[in-house]
């Protein structure tokens, strides 16, 4: 996993928590580096889960609510580094399906190692599907970006998830129904 996600995290736990949690975070959960990431290194994705359930330990906050403020966190800053991937872009329904056809090939562009998930869209009239599949039990963090996604553009969306497979965060589908959907929006797909 990329060094980024880490240092992220590490940076909404001192703006939000303080330096106080955030060092109890780090040595709790007694990571084989300590906390010195980079932002370009690679690590083993259950740092980054040892970390939270440390974390989780300091606040009394659940493992899946952080992760998923975690996952709005990153959407936040992903937007502000990043501005080239909204650019034109006007509704959730615009932007999700360019995650796995536009933003993900950008990623692995600029860090070739890094091991991402896949996410198969359909879009009807009715909803909007996005099934979010990866070897990482991540799907709480997939549910934060989302969520992140829907108020950045300020759709009126209700978001369901329904856990697939084992139902250990590797494979959720994200259902999301909009308040009205105008008639004129056809069936669309993305690849995974």
């Amino acid at each position: 996993m990329k060094g980024i996600v880490f240092t992220e995290l590490i940076e909404m736990v001192e703006m939000n928590l303080g330096l106080e949690i955030a060092d109890r975070m780090i040595l709790n959960a007694n990571t084989p580096n300590q906390g010195a990431y980079t932002s370009v290194g690679t690590y083993d994705h259950m740092e980054l889960i040892r970390l939270v359930v440390a974390l989780s330990d300091a606040t009394q906050v659940p493992v899946p609510q952080l992760v998923q403020a975690f996952g709005k966190h990153l959407f936040g800053r992903f937007a502000e580094l990043y501005p080239q991937f909204f650019t034109g872009i006007d509704s959730t329904f615009e932007f999700l399906p360019l995650v796995e056809s536009f933003i993900h090939v950008e990623v692995q562009k600029l860090y070739p190692d890094a091991e991402l998930p896949t996410f198969r869209c359909e879009q009807t009239d009715e909803r909007f599907e996005m099934t979010y599949q990866s070897s990482h039990p991540f799907a709480d963090l997939a549910e934060g970006l989302i969520q992140a996604t829907v108020e950045h553009f300020g759709d009126e969306l209700k978001i369901r998830r329904t856990d697939l497979g084992e139902k250990n965060g590797t494979e959720a589908r994200f259902t999301l129904t909009p308040s009205s959907v105008p008639e004129s929006r056809a069936t669309q797909t993305c690849l995974n």
